[in-house]
């Protein structure tokens, strides 16, 4: 008589069961380094300025160090190997994930590299505006309402990202209260012009998207992907480039995950935050 030994004999080693309270340890200490991250580069270009360097290089000199520090884990992944005594298929698979992480790290450092310009003159801006004598406190503009229906309509304005009225699973608008209550209300004015601009930008992206997801395709054939195609789903992916724990926080408190996981994992954000 034998016994199913095929985990040992594999040398597989399967992930940890997901711990929700675990993933939000998590996601406190990334915040934490962000925030001592603001507060470090604060001092550099404090640091910088008073050595009397200018705007420009000192973006530059920032830039080179933000790099660095990706380029840094590129070198720590691209070093690591599977657990000792795995077998092929499992290395093969380790080295596989292991190049796509190190190339990913690589697209960050190129673009760390070549981005941030401008930062160092807000900063002095920023900084010389807080040293000012505050001005006397007057009544505040009420910032601008953000109109459903306008959004709505930008969004049916860019139907490569559309499916036909015909198949579409909910009537329009149907998650767009929970997509929009994601921006931020300093967003709220130009938003609509922004959303089509998004979708211009992305326009190949979401035709592909469409394409393999949306109503017909085989995965939406077994019941999911339900959202591609709806015109409200280019806001939650504009939010999902650009604001994404907003959007899963509010999410979480109105929707199912199933939704907003499925679509995540079809569109491949920058930051993915389902448990996938």
């Amino acid at each position: 008589m034998t016994t199913d030994n095929s985990e040992q004999n594999t040398g597989a080693h399967p992930h940890p069961p997901y711990d929700p309270d675990a993933y939000g340890q998590e996601l406190a200490r990334i915040g934490h380094h962000q925030s001592q991250a603001i507060g470090g580069r604060d001092l550099v270009f404090r640091a910088l300025a008073a050595a009397g360097i200018g705007h420009e290089q000192a973006d530059a000199i920032v830039a080179q160090v933000e790099a660095g520090a990706v380029a840094g884990a590129h070198t720590w992944i691209s070093e690591s190997s599977a657990p000792h005594g795995s077998d092929a298929r499992f290395e093969d698979g380790w080295h596989e994930g292991v190049r796509d992480v190190a190339r990913h790290l690589l697209r960050i450092a190129d673009t760390t590299a070549t981005t941030g310009r401008g930062l160092a003159a807000s900063h002095a801006l920023l900084l010389n505006s807080v040293q000012q004598p505050a001005p006397a406190p007057r009544e505040a503009a009420p910032a601008p309402v953000l109109d459903p229906a306008a959004v709505l309509a930008a969004a049916e304005r860019c139907p490569w990202a559309l499916a036909p009225h015909e198949v579409r699973h909910w009537p329009d608008g149907a998650f767009l209260d929970t997509a929009l209550s994601a921006v931020r209300p300093e967003e709220h004015a130009g938003y609509a012009e922004r959303l089509e601009a998004f979708a211009v930008q992305h326009r190949t992206r979401l035709e592909d998207l469409l394409r393999a997801y949306g109503p017909g395709s085989t995965p939406a054939s077994h019941g999911r992907y339900a959202l591609i195609g709806q015109p409200e789903t280019l806001v939650i992916l504009e939010r999902m480039e650009t604001a994404p724990l907003l959007l899963r926080g509010t999410w979480d408190d109105e929707e199912e995950d199933v939704f907003l996981d499925d679509l995540e994992f079809a569109w491949g954000p920058r930051i993915r935050l389902s448990r996938r």
